[in-house]
């Protein structure tokens, strides 16, 4: 198996840091899927650590807050080892339903501040509004996070979800190191317009989502808790049809000797060195079976034949709820 020592890093953005080719995505252990087992999740971390992993994601609205409390402990011992990437903005009630998104720079900085606070940490790497706020320009958002990098509290700015024009706006105010948007196999929007800005500016992609929220790897939905539950994808006949995608990837899995997992993870890797697939993993077993799409080696030919079997026009349903996709300002 592939370690640590023999993988080359890939480096974040023009201005970035280098990053181990995956990282870990701490959503799913604050309750998203159901519920979550704290020790795992802790165990998961540390093995991640231990793999070569460097880049933890997060965001302060995961689990209320929770997210960044699970971090403080996982990481009390391995901060200096750990490029932390923060989402912000995000505005929920204490039933946890959603209420918009607040980047005005006083909230940028006063969600940073509790960021700060509960991660236990005096900086944090890589900070990044969740979703553009429709109501608060991107240059007013980002000169924010740059004022806090001056003042010593944030080392670089990210950007999630956002399309060309607003991404081009975002960096003409200060350098931004990646973007983090969702891309698989059945979602590959952002290669015909964002991808080209991206390369072009020298912003890396932090893909989430390489495995659509566990619908190539054949997971289930786990309770009424579960989000997934209101996603189109996983609805009724739009899951059934989606189902026999899946299918159709774990076949061709099984005749290269994979998972469908790794197959789709490797895919993603294939795709270019400034990409670096975001794996929510819960578990240290669903961590060991992604980090063993690092031994994968894909011809152009077997990627091709790939995408031409798991054509994205054949995807029942969209990423997101109907409000959503209105309002994905990388959608527009």
């Amino acid at each position: 198996m592939t370690t640590a020592t023999t993988i080359r890093d890939r480096k974040l953005g023009a201005t970035g840091p280098e990053v181990f080719p995956i990282a870990l995505g701490c959503m799913g252990m604050s309750g998203v899927y159901g519920p979550a087992e704290e020790p795992e999740s802790l165990a998961t971390i540390h093995a991640a650590i231990d793999a070569g992993i460097n880049l933890i994601d997060t965001g302060d609205f995961y689990g209320m807050g929770d997210n960044e409390l699970l971090l403080s402990k996982a990481l009390r011992f391995f901060r200096e080892q750990v490029i932390l990437s923060v989402k912000f903005g995000a505005q929920r009630g204490p039933d946890g339903s959603w209420l918009g998104y607040d980047a005005r720079p006083a909230a940028v900085k006063t969600s940073l501040a509790y960021s700060l606070k509960r991660l236990g940490v005096d900086y944090i790497d890589i900070y990044r509004p969740a979703r553009l706020d429709p109501n608060v320009p991107i240059e007013d958002t980002v000169g924010a996070i740059a004022d806090m990098i001056d003042a010593g509290y944030v080392r670089h700015v990210g950007l999630s979800e956002l399309g060309p024009e607003t991404i081009r706006r975002a960096a003409q105010v200060h350098p931004i190191v990646d973007l983090q948007i969702e891309y698989s196999l059945i979602s590959r929007g952002p290669e015909a317009q964002i991808f080209p800005v991206l390369k072009e500016l020298g912003i890396s992609v932090t893909a989430y989502g390489v495995l659509s929220r566990g619908l190539l790897s054949g997971s289930r939905i786990a309770g009424p808790t579960d989000f997934r539950s209101r996603f189109p994808r996983f609805s009724g006949q739009n899951l059934s049809k989606n189902e026999e995608l899946v299918a159709r990837l774990k076949v061709i899995a099984a005749d290269r000797g994979v998972s469908q997992s790794q197959l789709a993870i490797g895919w993603v890797l294939t795709k270019g060195d400034s990409i670096i697939p975001v794996i929510g993993a819960r578990k240290r077993t669903q961590l060991s079976e992604s980090l063993a799409a690092l031994d994968l080696r894909l011809t152009p030919d077997e990627i091709a034949a790939l995408e031409a079997a798991i054509s994205p026009n054949a995807v029942a349903g969209t990423r997101y709820d109907e409000h959503q996709m209105r309002v994905l300002d990388s959608e527009k």
